[in-house]
């Protein structure tokens, strides 16, 4: 029984993510951990269980928590809570999550959590055979449940943390000194988070949909350029004729949208515009390993990231690991694991100091999870010390575009093995890299990356380049072509 896809268990409440799905899930997720505890010692058996705003999610909640004592689990019942903070709270103990994230609001979804780290691939597969066992634990190892206070504690941590943080300006103050930020919740779970840690480091917030209602009537739970086109033109209309935006109490200095659960972040600047999430995940990268102090610092993405991203780290004197969408936890872990595994005294010196992929960060100094509402305060306190525009003038934008091929799942695997093959002969001067799905890297720092989707029948084509329409449809060609042989040669 496959269950996860790249961001654990999704789908439509009524077919897919039901309450019995849940409840099997909760006692599968308890029967493992309830055996790990007893094989290391080194985990308590306890699962704390949180839920988005989501109509569905109370219920799911209660089949999840039943679930989970019926398989011996200690249950602590956190409420409503964005992502991040319940995984904050899974720290020293299992995280169970209900979400759908950016879905649309007939969709929920099960995110797991140990330690304050998602799933790897080993646990899920775990709890998919269990799943399809459905063990029960005896009669009377079943648990009660209590409830938990979670969500100060993880915003009083994310305020210690965004102070601490070296923005690399001399003068720079722990706090906002007042600055101003328009912060659009998207009436997810960013609503009780996002503002009351900007305000709590000193800024001036004005939030959009702050309010937090399941069915998302404000925009859609994705925040993309079309669905914030509020909040754009809220920021756009307010700096109009404004001489410092966001300073001397006028205007917004940037913009922030999140998705229904707060692992998210979109950014908007001054003049309304997203800034594209790559740049931000740049702006991020170079910043931690300028600050890092390690001989070796690694910031760890996906294969789909933008090469600016490699360039600043680069500059920033750091190296970039990629790792297939949906895994930057065990990118952190792989690069760990090397680490202690080298006996070379120099690999001491490696450390992961940021990862992330398009849109989600990881802190890695702050914890294992994406956290949208971290890199608000981070990026916040960033602005504060330099303004956007001085943060982004270092990082080189060239055209980025993204196309889908359609390809039935049952041809894909064909489709991508002639692809591995065709793709490097069509840009012989291309650098190659197969490891998760095929990304050709040229000498001027354009790129592109041919993958199948883990999700849709299609096949994905992301590429960046200053003649990027030229590059993509070349790629493209390459692919449909191997879409239409794999068809005929079945």
């Amino acid at each position: 029984m496959e269950l996860f896809g790249t961001a654990g268990i999704r789908g439509d409440v009524a077919e897919r993510v039901t309450p019995e799905l849940a409840l099997t899930v909760g006692r599968a997720v308890a029967t493992e951990a309830r055996d790990r505890a007893r094989e290391a010692g080194d985990i308590d058996c306890e699962v704390v269980v949180a839920r988005d705003g989501r109509v569905s999610g109370s219920a799911l909640a209660a089949a999840a928590e039943a679930g989970l004592a019926s398989g011996g689990a200690a249950v602590s019942r956190a409420g409503q809570l964005p992502t991040p903070a319940l995984a904050h709270a899974s720290q020293g103990r299992y995280g169970l999550m209900l979400t759908a994230s950016h879905n649309p609001p007939s969709d929920n979804g099960i995110k797991l959590f140990r330690d304050g780290v998602e799933f790897d691939r080993g646990l899920e597969r775990a709890v998919e055979e269990r799943v399809g066992a459905e063990t029960a634990a005896a009669w009377d190892a079943w648990t009660t449940s209590e409830r938990v206070d979670t969500l100060a504690t993880y915003l009083a941590d994310v305020v210690e943390y965004a102070r601490g943080v070296d923005v690399g300006a001399e003068d720079a103050t722990p706090g906002l000194d007042g600055l101003r930020v328009a912060v659009d919740c998207g009436n997810g779970m960013a609503g009780p988070a996002t503002p009351t840690v900007l305000r709590e480091l000193g800024a001036t917030v004005v939030t959009l949909n702050g309010n937090v209602d399941g069915h998302f009537p404000g925009r859609g739970s994705k925040p993309t350029p079309e669905t914030v086109g509020d909040l754009r033109a809220f920021v756009a209309d307010a700096n109009a004729g404004v001489e410092r935006p966001g300073r001397d109490g006028a205007g917004f200095a940037f913009g922030v949208a999140h998705d229904g659960d707060a692992d998210r972040i979109v950014v908007v600047d001054a003049d309304g515009e997203v800034v594209h999430e790559d740049t931000v995940l740049a702006v991020l990268a170079e910043r931690y390993v300028r600050a890092s102090g390690a001989g070796d610092p690694v910031v760890v993405t996906t294969p789909n990231a933008s090469g600016r991203i490699d360039e600043r780290v680069r500059a920033a004197g750091g190296r970039v690991e990629r790792v297939r969408l949906g895994a930057v936890h065990e990118g952190i872990d792989a690069v760990r694991r090397e680490t202690a595994d080298n006996d070379d005294e120099s690999a001491a010196d490696t450390r992961v100091i940021f990862a992330a992929e398009p849109w989600k960060h990881v802190h890695t100094a702050f914890g294992g999870w994406i956290d949208g509402v971290c890199s608000a305060a981070v990026i916040a306190r960033l602005v504060a010390a330099h303004g956007l525009d001085s943060l982004r003038d270092p990082v080189t934008e060239r055209p980025y575009r993204k196309a889908s091929v359609a390809c039935p799942d049952d041809r894909k695997t064909a489709t991508m093995d002639r692809v591995t093959a065709r793709l490097p002969d069509a840009f012989p001067a291309a650098s190659v890299d197969t490891d998760h799905g095929v990304r050709l890297e040229f000498s001027d720092a354009s790129w592109t990356l041919v993958r199948p989707s883990g999700t849709e029948p299609y096949v994905r084509v992301y590429a960046e380049s200053d003649d990027v329409d030229a590059l993509i449809e070349a790629v493209r060609t390459v692919v449909e072509t191997a879409v239409e042989d794999a068809t005929t040669e079945r």
